[in-house]
Protein backbone atom coordinates (compact mmCIF):
# COMPACT_ATOMS: atom_id res chain seq x y z
CA UNK A 1 0.00 0.00 0.00
CA UNK A 2 1.13 3.61 -0.71
CA UNK A 3 2.62 5.88 2.34
CA UNK A 4 -0.53 7.12 4.84
CA UNK A 5 1.73 10.12 5.23
CA UNK A 6 3.18 12.29 2.40
CA UNK A 7 6.27 14.24 3.53
CA UNK A 8 4.58 17.61 3.01
CA UNK A 9 1.91 17.39 5.21
CA UNK A 10 1.33 20.30 7.62
CA UNK A 11 -0.62 20.89 10.97
CA UNK A 12 -2.08 23.99 11.41
CA UNK A 13 1.13 25.00 9.81
CA UNK A 14 3.39 22.68 11.88
CA UNK A 15 5.68 20.03 9.31
CA UNK A 16 6.47 16.34 10.66
CA UNK A 17 9.71 14.38 9.93
CA UNK A 18 8.12 11.49 10.32
CA UNK A 19 5.41 9.10 10.72
CA UNK A 20 6.18 8.89 14.43
CA UNK A 21 6.49 12.71 15.16
CA UNK A 22 3.39 13.25 13.96
CA UNK A 23 1.74 10.50 16.32
CA UNK A 24 3.15 12.33 18.83
CA UNK A 25 1.72 15.00 18.33
CA UNK A 26 -1.68 13.30 17.59
CA UNK A 27 -1.57 11.60 21.13
CA UNK A 28 -1.02 15.21 22.80
CA UNK A 29 -4.08 16.62 20.61
CA UNK A 30 -6.29 13.37 22.12
CA UNK A 31 -5.38 13.29 25.30
CA UNK A 32 -5.06 17.30 26.37
CA UNK A 33 -7.41 18.90 23.28
CA UNK A 34 -11.04 19.91 23.56
CA UNK A 35 -13.46 17.68 21.76
CA UNK A 36 -12.93 17.99 18.62
CA UNK A 37 -9.45 18.24 18.85
CA UNK A 38 -9.20 15.44 20.77
CA UNK A 39 -11.34 13.51 17.78
CA UNK A 40 -8.88 14.78 15.52
CA UNK A 41 -5.74 13.11 17.29
CA UNK A 42 -7.65 10.18 18.21
CA UNK A 43 -8.94 9.53 14.11
CA UNK A 44 -4.53 9.98 12.96
CA UNK A 45 -3.88 8.09 15.89
CA UNK A 46 -6.14 5.68 14.04
CA UNK A 47 -4.60 6.29 10.65
CA UNK A 48 -1.09 5.64 11.23
CA UNK A 49 -1.67 2.64 13.63
CA UNK A 50 -0.45 -1.13 11.99
CA UNK A 51 -4.06 -2.60 11.81
CA UNK A 52 -5.35 -2.19 8.25
CA UNK A 53 -8.91 -1.20 9.09
CA UNK A 54 -10.51 1.98 10.63
CA UNK A 55 -13.67 2.31 12.63
CA UNK A 56 -16.21 4.85 11.71
CA UNK A 57 -19.95 5.26 12.70
CA UNK A 58 -23.04 6.37 10.74
CA UNK A 59 -24.58 10.02 11.49
CA UNK A 60 -28.11 8.18 12.33
CA UNK A 61 -30.12 10.43 10.27
CA UNK A 62 -32.14 7.08 8.99
CA UNK A 63 -31.73 5.07 12.00
CA UNK A 64 -30.10 3.82 14.91
CA UNK A 65 -26.19 5.14 14.45
CA UNK A 66 -24.13 1.93 13.30
CA UNK A 67 -20.07 1.35 13.74
CA UNK A 68 -18.43 0.03 10.59
CA UNK A 69 -15.39 -1.09 9.65
CA UNK A 70 -13.69 0.17 6.56
CA UNK A 71 -10.12 -1.13 4.96
CA UNK A 72 -7.38 1.50 5.36
CA UNK A 73 -6.49 0.30 1.29
CA UNK A 74 -10.18 1.65 0.35
CA UNK A 75 -10.45 4.62 2.32
CA UNK A 76 -6.64 5.53 0.59
CA UNK A 77 -8.61 5.27 -2.62
CA UNK A 78 -11.46 7.10 -1.84
CA UNK A 79 -9.14 10.19 -0.59
CA UNK A 80 -6.89 9.80 -3.78
CA UNK A 81 -9.74 9.91 -5.95
CA UNK A 82 -10.87 12.79 -4.30
CA UNK A 83 -7.36 15.08 -4.61
CA UNK A 84 -7.55 13.64 -8.64
CA UNK A 85 -11.15 14.90 -9.22
CA UNK A 86 -10.99 18.21 -7.87
CA UNK A 87 -7.25 18.73 -8.69
CA UNK A 88 -6.12 19.55 -4.72
CA UNK A 89 -2.91 17.65 -4.80
CA UNK A 90 0.33 18.83 -2.44
CA UNK A 91 1.03 21.82 -0.54
CA UNK A 92 -3.16 22.69 -1.18
CA UNK A 93 -4.14 25.08 1.96
CA UNK A 94 -7.29 23.47 3.55
CA UNK A 95 -9.30 24.23 6.31
CA UNK A 96 -10.89 21.16 8.20
CA UNK A 97 -14.20 22.41 9.98
CA UNK A 98 -16.16 19.21 9.97
CA UNK A 99 -16.54 16.64 13.22
CA UNK A 100 -13.67 13.89 12.82
CA UNK A 101 -15.95 12.25 15.01
CA UNK A 102 -17.43 10.70 11.48
CA UNK A 103 -16.70 10.01 7.89
CA UNK A 104 -16.70 13.68 6.37
CA UNK A 105 -14.19 15.28 8.73
CA UNK A 106 -12.03 11.86 8.58
CA UNK A 107 -11.81 12.19 5.05
CA UNK A 108 -10.61 15.70 5.29
CA UNK A 109 -7.40 14.37 7.44
CA UNK A 110 -6.87 11.13 5.05
CA UNK A 111 -6.68 13.75 2.04
CA UNK A 112 -4.62 16.00 3.89
CA UNK A 113 -1.62 13.17 5.03
CA UNK A 114 -1.66 11.55 1.68
CA UNK A 115 -1.16 14.19 -0.71
CA UNK A 116 0.58 16.62 1.46
CA UNK A 117 -1.57 19.39 2.12
CA UNK A 118 -1.27 22.54 4.43
CA UNK A 119 -4.18 21.51 6.57
CA UNK A 120 -6.08 23.82 9.23
CA UNK A 121 -8.28 23.21 11.91
CA UNK A 122 -11.75 25.02 12.95
CA UNK A 123 -14.41 24.21 15.46
CA UNK A 124 -16.96 22.80 13.67
CA UNK A 125 -19.62 25.32 14.33
CA UNK A 126 -22.56 27.24 11.98
CA UNK A 127 -19.64 30.10 10.59
CA UNK A 128 -16.02 28.40 11.16
CA UNK A 129 -14.74 31.02 8.03
CA UNK A 130 -15.42 33.59 10.33
CA UNK A 131 -12.73 34.02 12.08
CA UNK A 132 -10.20 33.13 9.73
CA UNK A 133 -7.80 36.28 8.16
CA UNK A 134 -6.32 34.07 5.21
CA UNK A 135 -7.68 32.21 2.29
CA UNK A 136 -8.15 28.63 1.39
CA UNK A 137 -8.01 26.57 -1.88
CA UNK A 138 -10.24 23.94 -0.22
CA UNK A 139 -12.87 22.91 2.08
CA UNK A 140 -15.62 20.74 2.91
CA UNK A 141 -19.14 22.08 4.70
CA UNK A 142 -22.53 20.49 5.12
CA UNK A 143 -25.55 23.01 4.08
CA UNK A 144 -26.21 24.73 7.49
CA UNK A 145 -22.37 25.39 7.83
CA UNK A 146 -22.20 27.07 4.15
CA UNK A 147 -25.85 28.83 4.31
CA UNK A 148 -24.54 30.70 7.99
CA UNK A 149 -20.72 31.45 5.88
CA UNK A 150 -22.40 33.30 2.99
CA UNK A 151 -20.73 36.40 3.65
CA UNK A 152 -17.42 34.94 4.16
CA UNK A 153 -16.90 32.13 1.74
CA UNK A 154 -15.33 34.03 -0.74
CA UNK A 155 -12.45 32.96 1.43
CA UNK A 156 -12.37 29.81 -0.60
CA UNK A 157 -11.65 28.77 -4.03
CA UNK A 158 -12.95 25.49 -3.81
CA UNK A 159 -15.70 24.22 -1.80
CA UNK A 160 -17.86 21.09 -1.46
CA UNK A 161 -20.92 20.22 0.52
CA UNK A 162 -22.25 17.07 1.86
CA UNK A 163 -24.24 15.65 4.22
CA UNK A 164 -27.15 16.64 2.98
CA UNK A 165 -29.17 17.94 0.18
CA UNK A 166 -28.59 21.69 -1.02
CA UNK A 167 -31.96 23.92 -0.77
CA UNK A 168 -33.03 25.73 -4.12
CA UNK A 169 -32.55 28.25 -2.28
CA UNK A 170 -29.02 28.27 -1.29
CA UNK A 171 -28.63 27.27 -4.33
CA UNK A 172 -29.51 30.55 -6.02
CA UNK A 173 -27.74 32.70 -2.96
CA UNK A 174 -24.37 30.70 -4.23
CA UNK A 175 -24.53 31.64 -7.41
CA UNK A 176 -22.68 35.06 -7.78
CA UNK A 177 -19.90 33.46 -5.69
CA UNK A 178 -16.37 33.27 -6.95
CA UNK A 179 -15.72 29.90 -5.08
CA UNK A 180 -16.24 26.73 -6.99
CA UNK A 181 -18.25 24.97 -5.26
CA UNK A 182 -19.90 21.30 -5.97
CA UNK A 183 -22.54 19.23 -4.07
CA UNK A 184 -21.68 15.72 -3.58
CA UNK A 185 -23.12 12.01 -3.26
CA UNK A 186 -22.11 9.60 -1.19
CA UNK A 187 -22.30 7.69 2.60
CA UNK A 188 -20.35 6.42 5.32
CA UNK A 189 -20.28 2.68 3.40
CA UNK A 190 -19.15 4.41 0.25
CA UNK A 191 -16.09 5.86 2.23
CA UNK A 192 -17.32 9.56 1.83
CA UNK A 193 -18.91 10.93 -1.72
CA UNK A 194 -18.76 9.08 -4.93
CA UNK A 195 -20.35 11.62 -7.33
CA UNK A 196 -20.43 15.02 -7.15
CA UNK A 197 -22.21 17.89 -9.30
CA UNK A 198 -21.16 21.46 -9.75
CA UNK A 199 -23.92 23.94 -8.52
CA UNK A 200 -22.52 27.51 -9.79
CA UNK A 201 -20.17 29.20 -12.67
CA UNK A 202 -20.22 27.46 -16.26
CA UNK A 203 -20.50 24.15 -15.19
CA UNK A 204 -23.63 24.33 -13.15
CA UNK A 205 -25.59 21.03 -13.55
CA UNK A 206 -27.97 18.94 -11.54
CA UNK A 207 -26.88 15.60 -12.32
CA UNK A 208 -24.19 13.85 -10.39
CA UNK A 209 -21.24 12.38 -11.72
CA UNK A 210 -19.29 9.93 -10.70
CA UNK A 211 -15.59 10.04 -9.69
CA UNK A 212 -13.43 7.99 -10.69
CA UNK A 213 -13.67 4.35 -11.49
CA UNK A 214 -17.42 4.12 -10.23
CA UNK A 215 -20.33 3.51 -12.03
CA UNK A 216 -24.24 3.12 -11.53
CA UNK A 217 -26.85 0.84 -11.77
CA UNK A 218 -31.23 0.26 -10.26
CA UNK A 219 -32.48 -1.83 -9.07
CA UNK A 220 -36.17 -3.09 -9.65
CA UNK A 221 -37.40 -0.70 -7.03
CA UNK A 222 -35.32 2.39 -9.15
CA UNK A 223 -32.63 3.14 -6.25
CA UNK A 224 -29.13 3.51 -7.22
CA UNK A 225 -26.67 0.71 -7.01
CA UNK A 226 -22.75 1.41 -6.93
CA UNK A 227 -20.38 -0.47 -8.36
CA UNK A 228 -17.16 0.90 -6.46
CA UNK A 229 -14.24 -1.66 -6.67
CA UNK A 230 -11.83 0.81 -5.65
CA UNK A 231 -13.74 1.06 -2.47
CA UNK A 232 -15.73 -1.73 -1.47
CA UNK A 233 -15.96 -4.98 -3.04
CA UNK A 234 -19.42 -5.61 -2.88
CA UNK A 235 -21.97 -3.78 -4.39
CA UNK A 236 -23.44 -1.10 -2.84
CA UNK A 237 -27.43 -0.82 -2.90
CA UNK A 238 -28.52 2.57 -1.72
CA UNK A 239 -32.26 3.72 -0.45
CA UNK A 240 -31.65 6.76 -2.79
CA UNK A 241 -34.41 6.38 -5.97
CA UNK A 242 -33.27 8.07 -8.84
CA UNK A 243 -33.30 9.08 -12.85
CA UNK A 244 -30.41 7.16 -14.13
CA UNK A 245 -29.15 8.67 -17.04
CA UNK A 246 -25.69 6.56 -17.65
CA UNK A 247 -23.86 4.21 -15.89
CA UNK A 248 -21.73 7.20 -14.94
CA UNK A 249 -24.67 9.93 -14.17
CA UNK A 250 -27.92 10.28 -12.55
CA UNK A 251 -30.25 12.72 -10.87
CA UNK A 252 -31.60 12.45 -7.48
CA UNK A 253 -34.73 12.33 -6.61
CA UNK A 254 -35.95 10.92 -3.13
CA UNK A 255 -34.94 8.45 -0.09
CA UNK A 256 -37.61 5.86 -1.34
CA UNK A 257 -38.23 4.78 2.89
CA UNK A 258 -39.45 8.60 2.14
CA UNK A 259 -41.87 7.84 -0.77
CA UNK A 260 -45.34 9.09 -0.11
CA UNK A 261 -48.87 7.17 -1.96
CA UNK A 262 -51.18 9.62 -2.05
CA UNK A 263 -54.06 8.22 -3.96
CA UNK A 264 -52.41 6.41 -5.80
CA UNK A 265 -49.40 8.52 -6.95
CA UNK A 266 -45.94 8.75 -5.64
CA UNK A 267 -44.23 11.39 -4.32
CA UNK A 268 -41.14 12.32 -3.16
CA UNK A 269 -40.41 14.70 -0.04
CA UNK A 270 -37.01 15.58 -1.25
CA UNK A 271 -38.73 16.96 -4.45
CA UNK A 272 -41.57 18.77 -2.87
CA UNK A 273 -39.09 20.34 -0.59
CA UNK A 274 -36.50 21.62 -2.94
CA UNK A 275 -39.74 23.55 -4.58
CA UNK A 276 -40.68 24.56 -1.00
CA UNK A 277 -37.35 25.83 0.00
CA UNK A 278 -37.03 29.07 -1.95
CA UNK A 279 -40.35 30.40 -0.06
CA UNK A 280 -39.65 29.06 3.63
CA UNK A 281 -36.87 30.69 5.48
CA UNK A 282 -36.79 28.55 9.14
CA UNK A 283 -35.92 24.39 8.62
CA UNK A 284 -39.21 22.24 7.68
CA UNK A 285 -39.60 18.97 6.17
CA UNK A 286 -42.53 16.98 3.97
CA UNK A 287 -43.61 13.78 5.54
CA UNK A 288 -46.94 12.11 5.55
CA UNK A 289 -49.93 10.78 7.50
CA UNK A 290 -53.05 8.37 7.53
CA UNK A 291 -55.72 9.77 5.10
CA UNK A 292 -58.85 7.68 4.93
CA UNK A 293 -59.76 8.76 1.03
CA UNK A 294 -56.36 9.05 0.24
CA UNK A 295 -54.32 6.15 2.16
CA UNK A 296 -51.58 8.93 2.97
CA UNK A 297 -51.79 12.85 3.02
CA UNK A 298 -48.29 15.27 2.58
CA UNK A 299 -47.89 16.87 5.84
CA UNK A 300 -45.49 20.28 6.48
CA UNK A 301 -43.55 20.00 9.64
CA UNK A 302 -42.57 23.70 10.12
CA UNK A 303 -39.75 23.98 13.24
CA UNK A 304 -40.63 27.37 15.37
CA UNK A 305 -43.36 28.51 17.75
CA UNK A 306 -45.65 30.09 15.47
CA UNK A 307 -49.03 28.51 14.74
CA UNK A 308 -49.38 28.85 10.89
CA UNK A 309 -51.69 27.70 8.70
CA UNK A 310 -52.23 26.43 4.83
CA UNK A 311 -53.15 29.70 3.97
CA UNK A 312 -50.35 31.59 4.87
CA UNK A 313 -48.01 29.27 2.06
CA UNK A 314 -50.64 30.03 -0.85
CA UNK A 315 -48.07 31.13 -2.91
CA UNK A 316 -45.14 28.70 -2.06
CA UNK A 317 -47.95 26.01 -2.81
CA UNK A 318 -48.89 27.36 -6.41
CA UNK A 319 -45.62 25.94 -7.24
CA UNK A 320 -46.86 22.22 -6.40
CA UNK A 321 -49.16 19.61 -8.45
CA UNK A 322 -52.21 18.84 -6.10
CA UNK A 323 -50.79 15.99 -4.94
CA UNK A 324 -47.69 17.51 -3.69
CA UNK A 325 -49.76 20.02 -1.86
CA UNK A 326 -49.61 19.53 2.37
CA UNK A 327 -53.18 19.29 3.54
CA UNK A 328 -51.96 20.04 6.81
CA UNK A 329 -49.15 21.76 8.69
CA UNK A 330 -47.65 20.99 12.15
CA UNK A 331 -45.22 23.19 14.51
CA UNK A 332 -43.03 22.23 16.81
CA UNK A 333 -40.31 24.37 19.03
CA UNK A 334 -37.58 22.32 18.24
CA UNK A 335 -36.30 19.76 15.60
CA UNK A 336 -34.07 17.01 16.67
CA UNK A 337 -31.18 16.68 15.12
CA UNK A 338 -28.20 14.31 14.36
CA UNK A 339 -24.71 15.45 15.59
CA UNK A 340 -24.02 16.05 11.69
CA UNK A 341 -27.15 18.52 11.63
CA UNK A 342 -29.43 16.61 9.79
CA UNK A 343 -32.83 16.43 11.02
CA UNK A 344 -34.14 13.30 12.92
CA UNK A 345 -37.88 13.04 10.36
CA UNK A 346 -39.29 9.34 12.43
CA UNK A 347 -38.09 11.23 16.12
CA UNK A 348 -39.79 14.41 14.89
CA UNK A 349 -42.81 12.68 13.91
CA UNK A 350 -42.72 10.45 16.99
CA UNK A 351 -42.79 13.62 19.25
CA UNK A 352 -45.83 15.32 17.59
Amino acid sequence: MKTLLHPKFKFNGEAFSSAEALAKRAKRLFEAGKNDESAIGKFILEWLDERDFIIVKTSGSTGIPKEIKLQKKHVFNSAEATVNYFDIKEETKALLCLPADYIAGKMMLVRAMIAGWDLHTATPGKNPLENQNGDFDFTAMVPYQVFHSLADLHKVKKLIIGGGAVPWKLEEQLQALPTKIFATYGMTETISHIAARPINGTEKSTLFTALPKVDFSQNENGCLQINASEISEELVVTNDVVELISSTSFKFLGRIDNVINTGGVKVHPEMIEEKLSLHINTPFFIASETDEALGERVILVVEGNNTLKLEDYLDAFAKLSAYEKPKKIYNTPQFIYTETGKIKRAEVLKML
